[in-house]
């Protein structure tokens, strides 16, 4: 998820490249209604955002049950790199905080090690 359409343009783009499925949401009422259709194996998520951002999305996510997507192996890929930014990410549920720009190798390394977690 990410509010700015250009950069979940590309990020689809990459991950499509590699061999991954994607869904792609603008906001957290949009990813949040996307996992009542279809828990992802994978949940890719901004933190900064206007309304509700990405440390909400997560949290709502966690609040789910298992069946309903709750333990869904997710990353924040985020500007906000500072140490507490870090911190609060992973309290808040994400399993990974990656800071941007990231490289796409290894933007793909990630998405597949957390993919893996999920099978």
């Amino acid at each position: 998820m990410d509010d700015d359409e250009d950069n979940r343009t590309a990020l689809r783009e990459l991950l499509e490249d590699s061999g991954s499925r994607i869904t792609t949401a603008a906001n957290v009422s949009d990813a949040l209604a996307k996992f009542e259709r279809e828990v992802p194996d994978v949940l890719l998520s901004d933190i900064g955002m206007p309304g509700d951002d990405g440390l909400e999305l997560i949290r709502r996510v966690r609040a789910r049950s298992k069946r309903e997507g709750g333990d869904v192996p997710a990353a924040a890929l985020t500007g906000r790199v500072r140490g507490e930014d870090r911190r609060a990410a992973l309290r808040a549920g994400f399993m990974r905080h990656v800071s941007k720009p990231v490289d796409p190798n290894e933007l793909i390394e990630i998405v597949s090690a957390l993919a893996r977690l999920a099978a």
